[in-house]
């Protein structure tokens, strides 16, 4: 009969928990730590990534269905919640200073000029900083995920060790390997094992979920900043 179940039939999970040393203890609050940490992490992505992905969605749509790209800036800044709307407006801005300054502060915003090429260039050198920037902003405290799914099965793989480490002292200590010396340190090696799993296992699928919606997000984001600068291109025709 495994050791963990021995101390729970004989005196429930708090009776295997109070044989635990100070060490074990501490394993288990760091564990208890960062399974917190990840999983606040992980509901926030999935709020995040699902409400910029519904956004994009509909600025998507909304732009393509535009009359002018002056038009479309009314309508899709609405999205705020899609990383695209930042990018659209930040694109937006610089071409309406290069055609103030090409053309005067008297020609009205959003009046369409024809752009040189180097100018169309710079705006495109903001579209791409302002996408990483999302980027970077949507990866926010992602890299934890990794740092926890890396370092979970070792912190517990410490408390384990240390667990059949006092194992064998108890033995040593008693001059007797029976089960109610060994159990203890046994049973603590093995919560150790299991939580610093439950820790991991968790943290390393959200973190391969969360790297893939980013890639996507970095997709549709160079797709739209050459959809933008298309457009651009199309009126100056």
């Amino acid at each position: 009969m495994p050791i963990a179940k021995v101390l729970l039939i004989q005196g429930g999970l708090w009776e295997l928990l109070s044989h635990m040393s100070f060490f074990g203890w501490l394993i288990l609050g760091v564990l208890l730590v960062m399974s917190l940490m990840t999983w606040g992490i992980i509901l926030n992505k999935w709020k995040v990534y699902k409400a910029a992905h519904a956004d994009g969605a509909r600025f998507h749509h909304t732009f393509r269905r535009r009359t002018s790209v002056k038009e479309a800036h009314s309508k899709c800044l609405l999205y705020k919640a899609s990383p695209m709307t930042r990018v659209f407006e930040e694109g937006y801005r610089e071409w309406e200073s290069l055609i103030a300054a090409k053309n005067g502060s008297e020609r009205k915003p959003g009046e369409f000029v024809k752009l040189e090429p180097d100018e169309m260039e710079a705006i495109d050198r903001i579209l791409e900083k302002e996408s990483n920037e999302q980027i970077k902003i949507l990866e926010k405290n992602v890299a934890f995920l990794a740092t926890a799914a890396n370092s979970a099965p070792f912190i517990g793989l410490l408390g384990t060790c240390y667990g059949i480490m006092n194992s064998f002292m108890n033995i040593g200590q008693q001059g007797s390997a029976s089960l109610v010396v060994v159990a203890p340190g046994i049973a603590e090696a093995l919560i150790a094992t299991i939580v610093g799993l439950a820790v991991a296992i968790p943290a390393v699928m959200a973190y391969n979920w969360a790297s893939t919606k980013l890639k996507f997000f970095a997709d549709d984001l160079n797709n739209f900043s050459l959809e933008f600068l298309a457009a651009l291109t199309k009126e100056q025709i």
